[in-house]
């Protein structure tokens, strides 16, 4: 089984990825790491650069966990493209990260993690960010 990961190169995104191979350390599962952005040109301040996605793979070297980094650019958002993957990888569950944000900011700028939270199929597991 996996474990589907949505990665930002922030704090949330981090912190996403060190529970997601934590989980995936002691469950015995493989990661995939995906990192969205709907445009290319120019791509979202989200979308990791080649030297993040760098550290991102020496990071997961490190821990020994399989693993595999999709960074896709295929005009849908972050959330529908976690949900895909974690469906078409049969994943067990899928980490995301969270900000912060005012009731009034979720309401006025949506919410991938809220898409993600009531849409998903599997569990999801969604991680703060350290202070």
């Amino acid at each position: 089984m996996s474990i589907v990961v949505g990665y930002t190169p922030t704090p949330e995104g981090e912190a996403a990825l060190r529970h997601a191979v934590t989980e995936a350390t002691v469950h015995g599962h493989d990661l995939v790491v995906v990192n969205v952005s709907a445009t290319s040109d120019p791509p979202e301040k989200t979308f990791a650069t080649e030297g993040e996605l760098a550290a991102v793979r020496a990071t997961l070297d490190a821990s020994g966990v399989p693993y595999a980094v999709r960074q896709l650019v295929r005009g849908k958002d972050a959330a529908e493209e976690i949900i895909d993957v974690a469906e078409e990888t049969g994943a067990a569950f899928i980490v995301i990260g969270l900000r912060h944000r005012s009731p009034v900011g979720k309401l006025l700028l949506g919410s991938n993690s809220q898409q993600i939270l009531l849409t998903a199929a599997c569990p999801v597991v969604a991680v703060k960010a350290p202070r």
